[in-house]
């Protein structure tokens, strides 16, 4: 629950309202209706892995598509994990930059974050479970920091208008719908989960405790932000946190961005284990160098000297990419049928 629940967050949500300003003040509901596909795609990945339950989703591919063409699809879905983790350092980084170190370089703050989720990563799934338990705790309180904005917002611009077209819609929903990203780890986790007849229902529950989340950041950034703040103001989650604080605290924002590391760190863990696990398919041999090798992709990739245009295309292209992946069980669904058919008729 807590492995779907923190992989999914990172810091997607930070930008979430910025993401759905097409739709204006109708974007409240956006964050229920990715929930709600959420949840119809991931029964799909519980049901293969059940059939396969002492398998992860590259040990699948290749049972199912044969070892030559499961590598290779393997391969692409390594690229795609470290991608998906290297846009989360990326803004992260980049939040911090603009927030609170904006005349200094990052790579400090890239190694040391690199250097953490390495550490976390080392101790195996289950060391990364327990920290993503621990982020939990740790970051749910910052939900009281949004009571001043609640304070100060209009409920009337809650109500939904659906003044907008359906290219207002679909722009919306194709720059949102990969903040729920994270739960199709799943796929790579699941042999490692003690109760599997109980793994959806848990899977559920963490998707829509993050769901739940999503939909009070934007119902409240709703009320307290105009329209245009909604399109223009980057992070404006955090701006959420400022709207009130305490007489001690001049930055709460900055008290906001520490303590999100540690969503950052779970969520970034859970990706680049997910891609272990993978490279480790891929070329047949279990070492725990491979994490350090894709550490090392991930720092340089944030380091080549590319604008922060291109960088954001190419993560543009490996969320498209990433609907692929959610897609992927019902493709290997109808395979395994296939394949259990032909046997029937030997």
């Amino acid at each position: 629950m807590f492995l779907v629940q923190s992989i999914m967050f990172g810091t997607g949500v930070l930008s979430l309202p910025e993401r759905l300003s097409s739709l204006g003040y109708s974007q409240a509901l956006m964050p229920i209706l990715f929930g709600v596909i959420a949840s119809i795609s991931l029964w799909p990945m519980i049901w293969i892995c059940s059939k396969y339950h002492a398998k992860n989703l590259f040990e699948i591919n290749e049972e199912i598509l044969g070892k030559s063409l499961g590598k290779c699809i393997n391969a692409f879905i390594v690229i795609q994990l470290i991608l998906l983790a290297t846009a989360k350092v990326s803004n992260y980084v980049q939040l911090i930059q603009s927030t609170a170190l904006q005349e200094q370089t990052t790579s400090i703050p890239l190694i040391l974050v690199l250097l953490l989720v390495l550490y976390i990563v080392n101790g195996g799934i289950k060391n990364v479970a327990r920290f993503c338990i621990m982020a939990f705790f740790i970051t749910i309180p910052m939900v009281y920091f949004l009571k001043w904005s609640i304070n100060k917002g209009d409920i009337s611009h809650v109500f939904p208008l659906f003044n907008h077209s359906w290219n207002d819609f679909f722009v919306a929903f194709d720059q949102g719908f990969n903040t729920v990203f994270g739960y199709e780890v799943i796929l790579i986790f699941f042999p490692y989960i003690i109760n599997k007849q109980k793994a959806f229902k848990h899977a559920l529950i963490g998707i829509w405790i993050s769901v739940s989340l999503f939909f009070l950041t934007t119902l409240v950034s709703v009320m307290y932000f105009s329209e245009w703040q909604l399109s223009n103001v980057q992070y404006s989650v955090l701006h959420l946190f400022k709207a009130g604080g305490f007489s001690f605290v001049e930055r709460i924002d900055i008290f906001g961005i520490t303590l999100w590391v540690f969503l950052v760190l779970s969520s970034v863990s859970g990706y680049i284990w997910a891609s272990m696990k993978g490279v480790n398919s891929i070329i047949s041999k279990r070492k725990s160098s491979h994490v350090y090798i894709i550490a090392t992709t991930i720092f340089v990739i944030l380091t080549l000297p590319l604008s922060h245009e291109n960088l954001e295309r190419a993560f543009i292209v490996s969320y498209r990419i990433g609907y692929g992946l959610l897609l992927w069980p019902i493709i290997l669904i109808a395979l395994h049928f296939i394949k259990k058919s032909r046997w029937n008729h030997e």
